[in-house]
């Protein structure tokens, strides 16, 4: 177990110093103010209106970096540093949220895959770590036999979470792609707003390709409890 807090906590620390560093650098091109005044709610109903796409409303969620899009619903969430603020963070932001709502309306096959996968993460995430670690227990009490299966459907419950996080990750890195180009494609940012628009969105990857390295580490140690400790 010693060797699980320790691959837990190196994860937590790396996942720590990048989601700080997509802080600074948010509220540092927070300061890059757009030079054609508009907010991240109308580059947001711009971008959507450019794609055809007039079933998605545009609304203002509380938090900090809570934006996202609810294909549910069909709402793009911009949260308060987003919404009404005019600058390359807010700019990057709501066409990345956009970018989604694209891809819903273009059907992009990552992302109604990682749709599909969705109630069974909910429902499995939460508890294969003890499905697994119960089954090593009951293994070490009553030998290999029903102990085992119950850390392999463990394992299994777990690796939905890994595939998921691993879904997550061509879906982010295409939306930020669409709302890149779009940007540049339609004059909406200077050539300094838009390197500050592509360097907030790249350290927003970074903190899903992190999740994605710390998820598939955890199912590897876990699968190795499971599998190499079998006679």
């Amino acid at each position: 177990m010693m060797g699980y807090y320790i691959l837990i906590g190196a994860i937590a620390l790396v996942s720590w110093l990048v989601s700080n560093k997509l802080k600074s650098k948010f509220k540092h091109y927070s300061k890059v103010h757009l030079r054609n005044g508009m907010s991240g709610a109308e580059i947001a109903e711009k971008m959507l209106s450019d794609h055809g796409i007039l079933d998605v409303k545009v609304v203002s969620a509380p938090g900090m970096l809570s934006d996202h899009y609810n294909p549910k619903n069909k709402t793009v969430n911009l949260s308060e540093g987003v919404y009404s603020q005019r600058n390359a963070s807010a700019a990057a932001v709501a066409a990345h949220e956009c970018g989604h709502a694209v891809q819903h309306a273009q059907a992009y096959e990552w992302l109604t895959l990682r749709s599909n996968l969705v109630p069974v993460v909910s429902i499995t995430s939460g508890m294969s770590t003890w499905v697994v670690f119960g089954g090593l227990m009951l293994g070490a009490a009553a030998g290999v036999g029903f102990g085992y299966w119950v850390a392999v459907a463990g394992l299994i419950m777990m690796s939905f979470a890994t595939l998921f996080s691993f879904i997550t990750l061509p879906v982010e890195y295409d939306a930020s792609n669409r709302a890149l180009a779009w940007l540049k494609a339609k004059n909406m940012v200077t050539q300094e707003e838009y390197k500050g628009s592509e360097d907030a969105l790249k350290w927003a990857a970074r903190t899903y390709l992190v999740a994605a390295i710390g998820s598939l580490a955890s199912l590897v140690y876990w699968g190795l409890q499971v599998l190499g400790g079998r006679d």
